[in-house]
């Protein structure tokens, strides 16, 4: 038995708080003009929120009504915002920009996967997370009777030795914040129906809920929330590699997004196409270089599927934007939980 725990949060939680406030400005930003070029830093704190990072766009953005629109989303008040948003590097500004298809935003490695485990193409453990943080955060928008407050992490624990099914789950850990007027044994039992709903027939596993007791103030008077700091949970879970850099906040012409969006593109097209169990892709890029340098397939199958993509997928800045359409996404919405949820298939 090969015991591995894979986990999620909610969008309530104070890093993807942060997160979907990045990619609000980011959003607005690309509506008013596409050639904007984005890295958005947000810190939530208390009723605080500071902006940093840079900017270069045409675009006239409201940050304060931003802020305040994410926040009344998820149920937060802000009283203070702190702008030091600045413009970009016009040394990077130039590099990106010196080509007839731009180059990348930055150098890095950016990592696809796909899985026949699961129809949303991500592993199992990891699918069933993303399916227990949906369930409380529906739970919470839609129960008035409900006892969570939003701000929920959950642990998955399965045996990589048996099948990807939902006997193969080891066990369940949820941590949810809830209200002042909820006991833990009113979270108990909603959690536990929320899990019966997901499992059916199966029997459900060893459950920990709530381990450290009463959890009542949550948030970001809880914890201080940074933007980027959840790239796994946003990506596989911990199941395969991902690359060093986050994506909210980052326009499409930074490959840390783009790429990881394209690699993840292409890793299920290959999955579907030659059969197979798994597939992982990466990509390599340096700043300002409009092409990879570096282009790897690795598989079950061990096919050397390196040419093919090469040949079939354009794997430049300005290619994978326009075979995307990353320029009319709703970033705020995607950052809400794992970029390759079903709904976000790229």
């Amino acid at each position: 038995m090969r015991l591995f725990s894979t986990e999620q949060i909610s969008k309530y939680h104070p890093d993807k708080y942060a997160d979907q406030i990045s990619d609000a400005i980011l959003t607005e930003c690309l509506k008013q003009d596409k050639n904007s070029h984005c890295g958005i830093e947000t810190m939530v704190k208390d009723n605080t929120v500071v902006l940093g990072g840079e900017i270069t766009t045409g675009a006239t953005i409201d940050y304060e009504k931003i802020v305040h629109s994410v926040a009344q989303k998820l149920g937060y008040s802000v009283d203070k915002v702190i702008n030091l948003i600045g413009k970009q590097s016009q040394q990077i500004n130039s590099a990106v920009l010196s080509s007839e298809d731009f180059g990348a935003g930055d150098q890095g490695m950016m990592f696809g996967y796909a899985t026949a485990d699961t129809e949303s193409r991500l592993p199992f453990g990891f699918d069933l997370a993303n399916k227990i943080i949906h369930a409380i955060e529906n739970d919470v928008e839609t129960n008035p009777d409900t006892p969570f407050k939003g701000d929920a992490k959950t642990q998955v624990t399965v045996d990589l030795d048996a099948p990807a099914d939902l006997d193969s789950v080891y066990s369940i850990l949820v941590s949810a914040c809830h209200k002042e007027t909820a006991t833990l044994e009113d979270v108990k039992r909603s959690v536990v129906v929320i899990l019966m709903d997901i499992f059916g027939d199966h029997a459900l596993p060893e459950l920990i809920i709530n381990p450290s007791g009463v959890w009542t103030i949550g948030g970001a008077t809880a914890d201080c929330g940074l933007t980027g700091r959840k790239i796994v949970c946003d990506q596989y879970g911990g199941y395969c590699a991902v690359g060093g850099g986050a994506f909210s906040g980052k326009d499409p012409t930074k490959v840390d997004r783009s790429a990881s969006y394209m690699a993840r593109h292409i890793a299920c097209d290959l999955l579907e196409k030659h059969g197979l169990s798994w597939c992982e892709v990466q990509l390599g890029y340096a700043i300002g270089v409009a092409e990879p340098v570096s282009v790897c397939v690795n598989n079950d199958k061990k096919l050397d599927l390196t040419e093919e993509v090469k040949a079939n997928y354009a794997l430049t800045p300005g290619g994978i934007i326009k075979a995307l359409g990353l320029y009319d996404k709703d970033y705020e919405k995607i950052a809400e939980g794992c970029h390759y949820r079903r709904e976000c298939k790229w």
